[in-house]
This record gives structure tokens, sequence and C-alpha cells, in this order.
């Protein structure tokens, strides 16, 4: 009788199989259809490849089972055969691989790296249905793989172990990073699979031996686990119709070596390995022994508790962090906009975000290149500030840059990124800002734009064609109210909303008269309002927002204030005149949008813990981590 995989590893490399899938392709099977589905209508073909692997050398199968969930089985209409095929996965492997071998039950993320709509319930509903039956099937362990973020990947993780002390091998799909989709590095995340029960940990997909090997060598001196790899044959290329991987099984042998010198305990293959690829990583590990397992505990992280329990109120809870609409019903909420900067240089942005999200900013939000000037791409900078800091990005989206192709474009990147609250704006006509020689391209109006993100959410595409999934924004709309006419603006922002707008963003109010009228005028409407509030910064800033920027009017008590004020002067009477009208908007609205003035972030700082002090509420240590 074989020890238990766990035992097994402790003094020797075991040698993985190969891809299914892609040498399925390779035997002449098309893509487009479910592999999986082989398990009931050809299971002698999965049995072969079994086999293969098993003669090549492989002691670990995986069943073929992979993206045999409800929600990829529903894609070819097989969600009522979810059982069937996972029993079935594994009988054919357990058969092939007789006494000797393992065998473990694959289960692939559903999330794939997309940020989608699918709640957290959904999640461990079908994570649960399809491990439990590989469990029931008598699996020798549980190998959840090719995941791309830690939160999808300790849900899947939680859901064996709540039904089993089975070995769990948890791997990720990297590709030349060296941080997760949600934004920890590979030791974080490691630390954290661990301490929640995880026995092997490691990589597989997304790029070929050496992009993995990258990624194992940069946990060098931070293991206390076994590291598995299952590296692709390389990069996939498209010649004469046919999906190749160029990475030769003599290759893979060599590699295997540096792996297991590194600490690798499983080696295997993804997608483009054939059997081939395994003989040789099994010849070349022939004999191999192993230097023993540190299980000295690892350093704690910086801030272990903050992330687990950050981790684990997403997975625990059916529902996710509230998005804003939902959030600015409940409580007083505060956007805070930094401008991205005018060079390639982002450690103040960073630095000033950073110090926003300690404040309890409940979001950061980037302009699209306001005022026609060109800046640094708010969708890289608020994807940077999610990673990295983990503050929630806001981003602007102005018709003005991008023709349709460039629109849909850009809001599919935002939701494979995770970003999903947009602002929709008209934009400033290029012709005003630093390159007066570039195009406008205003393929779309405001209001067109605000349809078009909705009928991304409704998942079909600016062309009309229906998309695979379906996008989840929440979309805001400005709100001009320094207009002579206040009504007509409020007409305007009645078809905004009628347009899909899900919440509203106004210009900066320096008018306490102003600010309650507002409320008057739309006291109709049910879409909440995020108040703007813009410190100003100097006597001569004051001078230029009254006089030279669209939308915006200073009364003649403030102008009066400030002239002369400079520095630090300056920027104390703006914060000042700042409160005041702070105190007034939250008498009437629960959203307030900061905007910081020329990146004195303190400033916004000094408003926002303002704004919790009149709202009596206070930040936990986790949320100032």
């Amino acid at each position: 009788m074989k020890p238990d995989l766990r035992k097994a590893l402790e003094n020797n490399v075991l040698i993985g199989d190969g891809a299914m899938g892609t040498f399925l392709y390779q035997m002449g099977f098309p893509v487009g259809i479910s592999y999986e589905e082989f398990n009931l209508t050809a299971p002698e073909v999965v049995a072969d490849v079994h086999r293969r692997y098993i003669a090549a050398g492989a002691q670990i199968l995986e069943s073929n089972t992979f993206s045999a969930n409800f929600d990829k089985l529903s894609k070819y209409g097989l969600e009522s055969k979810v059982e069937e095929i996972n029993r079935a996965g594994v009988r054919i492997a357990r058969e092939a691989a007789g006494a000797d071998a393992y065998v473990v039950g694959a289960v692939g993320s559903i999330r794939g790296g997309k940020r989608t709509n699918m709640s957290t319930k959904e999640l461990k509903q079908y994570f649960a249905e399809q491990i439990s039956i590989l469990l029931d099937e008598g699996v020798d362990g549980i190998l959840l793989e090719t995941f791309y973020d830690v939160e999808e990947l300790l849900i899947a993780l939680s859901r064996v172990r709540k039904l089993s002390d089975i070995p769990v091998i948890c791997q990720f799909a990297v590709e030349d990073v060296a941080r997760t989709l949600d934004g920890y590095t590979m030791p974080e995340a490691f630390r954290i699979l661990q301490q929640k029960g995880a026995d092997i940990i490691g990589f597989n997909c997304r790029t070929g031996p050496n992009g993995i090997m990258r990624a194992v060598e940069s946990l060098s001196g931070q293991l206390s686990v076994p590291v598995s790899v299952f590296p692709n044959a390389g990069v996939a290329d498209y010649v004469d119709g046919e999906i190749r991987y160029t990475a030769k099984p003599e290759y893979f042998g060599q590699m295997a070596v540096r792996f297991a010198d590194l600490g690798a305990r499983i080696i295997g293959g993804c997608c483009g390995t054939t059997p081939e690829h395994i003989q040789e990583i099994s010849q070349a590990l022939h004999g191999y022994i192993p230097k023993p397992i540190d299980r000295t505990p690892v350093m704690e992280l910086e801030a272990p508790i903050v992330i687990q329990d950050s981790l684990e109120g997403n997975i625990e809870d059916d529902d996710r962090e509230p998005n804003l609409v939902d959030l600015v019903k409940q409580r007083h909420t505060v956007i805070v906009e930094l401008d991205p900067p005018r060079d390639l240089d982002i450690k103040k942005f960073m630095i000033g975000a950073k110090a926003l999200k300690t404040a309890g900013c409940d979001a950061l939000t980037l302009a699209d290149n306001s005022l026609a000037v060109t800046r640094m791409s708010n969708m890289a900078l608020g994807y940077l500030a999610q990673a990295e800091i983990g503050i929630k990005p806001l981003i602007h989206i102005a018709c003005r840059d991008r023709n349709l192709i460039g629109t849909q474009s850009h809001l599919m990147g935002f939701d494979a990124l995770g970003i999903d609250h947009v602002l929709a704006v008209t934009g400033d006509p290029a012709k005003f800002g630093d390159l007066p020689g570039s195009s406008s391209v205003y393929d779309l109006t405001s209001f067109e734009i605000i349809r078009m993100i909705k009928q991304l959410n409704d998942g079909v595409a600016f062309s009309g064609k229906p998309l695979k999934q379906k996008a989840n924004f929440q979309v805001g709309a400005a709100f001009n109210p320094n207009v002579k006419y206040l009504y007509k603006a409020v007409e305007r922002l009645e078809k905004k909303i009628a347009a899909g707008a899900d919440y509203i963003m106004t210009q900066p109010v320096y008018d306490p008269k102003l600010i309650v009228a507002i409320k008057e005028a739309t006291a109709h409407l049910d879409t909440p309002i995020f108040l703007g509030i813009m410190p100003l910064a100097s006597g001569r800033n004051a001078q230029y927002l009254h006089n030279e920027v669209p939308g915006i009017q200073l009364s003649e008590e403030v102008l009066t204030r400030m002239s002369g004020l400079e520095g630090e002067e300056g920027r104390a009477m703006g914060v000042t005149i700042a409160k005041e009208l702070v105190e007034v908007a939250m008498e009437h609205f629960n959203g307030i949008y900061i905007m910081t003035p020329f990146m004195f972030y303190d400033m916004s700082v000094q408003l926002m813990e303002y704004v919790w002090e009149k709202s009596g509420r206070e930040l936990s240590p986790l949320f100032r981590s």
C-alpha cells in the first residue's frame, strides 16, 4: 500500500503527468468542445492518455476534471452531468494508475483570472459540489490549479478543508510576475495558503519552465512546504492553422533537475506537454535524492493577521464588499481624486494613494487626461493602486480620446483588471490641452457611453453581439451645478440617470447656499450624489479656477478670503474653507467627493479626517494597515 502523498514527498521528488486538453488537441480532437465530457463519451481515449503518462514515468495522475464544474459545463449544456463526469474522471484515472501511482482530483479556477460578477456564494456552491464528488470517489489528493488570485483559491481550499483532511495541492498561474492578480506577493500568498491548510503549493500554466523558474526563485529561503511545478511547453504559436508549443522534451529534462534543486517535490507539465516531456523529466530525476524540506516557520509577514482577516471576510460572507452605491446609502462615504502624473515618476502618486487609504478613503478616483492635458494612464495607475495598496479605484473614461473600438476595448480591460467603478465624461476638447494638434474623437456622447457601458453589464458588446459573460460596472455621471439655471442642469442629469447612471459626482462647489439648492433640486432623485469639494491651494489658484476653468465658480467671499495667500498659509485657509463646505454637504448628502489640488494629498487627508470626526466613524486598525 502506497504511503500518504504528504509522507511520500518527505524524501522523494514525484513525477506528475502532462497536459490532457492540448494533448487531445494534438491527437486530432478539435477545440471548442468539452474534453471533460470525454469521460462519458470517449472514456477509452482519456484512459489511453493516462496510460501513456504512466508508461512515461508519471507517479501522479490528474483526473480529467479540470473544468468539470457547474459553471464551465453549463457552457456546453452539460451542467446536469457534473456528478457523472467527475465520478467517471476519477475512475478512469484510478484504473490507469494501478496500485502505485497517485490520483489527484483536478479542480480549476472558475473565474479564470477575470473579476466576474459571480458571487462568493456561487463560487462556494460550485466548488463544494465538484470537490465533494471527487472526495467521495476516493482520490489521493485534491489539485487546485491555474488560480490567479488568493481569494478564489482560498474559497476552493476552504471547501476542501470543511470536508476532509486529504492532501491538497494549490497552484497559481503566473506569467513572469511576482504577484497574484489581487496584489499579494508570492511569499505572502504561500504563507496565507499554508496557514489555511495547503500541503503543497506551486505553479502551473501561463508560462514555460523559465517563467516558473523565476517565480520559484523569488521564494528562495521562504519555503516551508513542498513545491509543485507544472510548466507549459513554452509559448504557444499558431502555425498553418494549428496551435503548437516549442519547448522540447529534452529541455524539460534539464529544467527538471534545476527545479528539484530549488526544492520542487512534484514536477510535471501543463499545456503543450506530452508523454515525451514527462519521460525526459522522469529519466533526468532517476535516483535523485532531494534535500530535506526546511520545516522552520518562515519569517512572519509584515501584517499576516490583517491579510488573513481581510480575506476571511470575503470568503466567509456570502456577499462581496459593498459597492459605492450600496455603501453611500448606508453611511457617509468619501471618494478622493488624485491626478495621475504628467511624467513617468509615480512615486509621489503611490505615496499619496497610500496616505489616502490609511485615512479611510472609500475609493480613489482618477481623471482621464482632464483639461485635455496628457497624463499617465489612469487604468494602469488604478490597477497598481488596487493591487499594491488595496484601495478601490474609480476610473474616469472620456469620450474625447477613443473611438467605439477603443472605448469597448478599454472597458473590457477594466473588467479583466477587476476595476468595476467608472465615471463617464465627455472630456475637454483636445485643442485646448497640451497637444492642440491632437484630434478629439467624440464617437459617443456622455449619455451614449453610459448606455453602452450598461449594455456590457447585460452581456452585449457595442456591436450588439452577445458576450460570453457579463460585466459588472457601476457607472457614474458628472453633474455641473455651477450654472445660471440649476433646473436645466438637473434636467440634463435626469437624462443621464435614464441612460443608466448609478451615481452622480458633481463639479466642486464653493457656496454653502448652492449645496442646499442642489439638494432641493435633486430631492426627487433616488440616485446617490457625491458632492464635489476641492480645497483651494492659494489665492492665485482661486483666481484661476474662477476665471479660467469651465464649470467652476467661486463666491466673492471665498475669493476675498483667499486673496493674496500663498504656500502653507494659502493651503491652510483652503482647508478651512473646505471644512465649512464639508459640514454643510454632510447635512444633505452622504457622498463626499474630494478633489486633491496639485498632489497636496495631505489636504485631502485633513478633510477626510474631518468627515470621519463629524460622522462619528472610527477606523479599525485593520483598515489603517
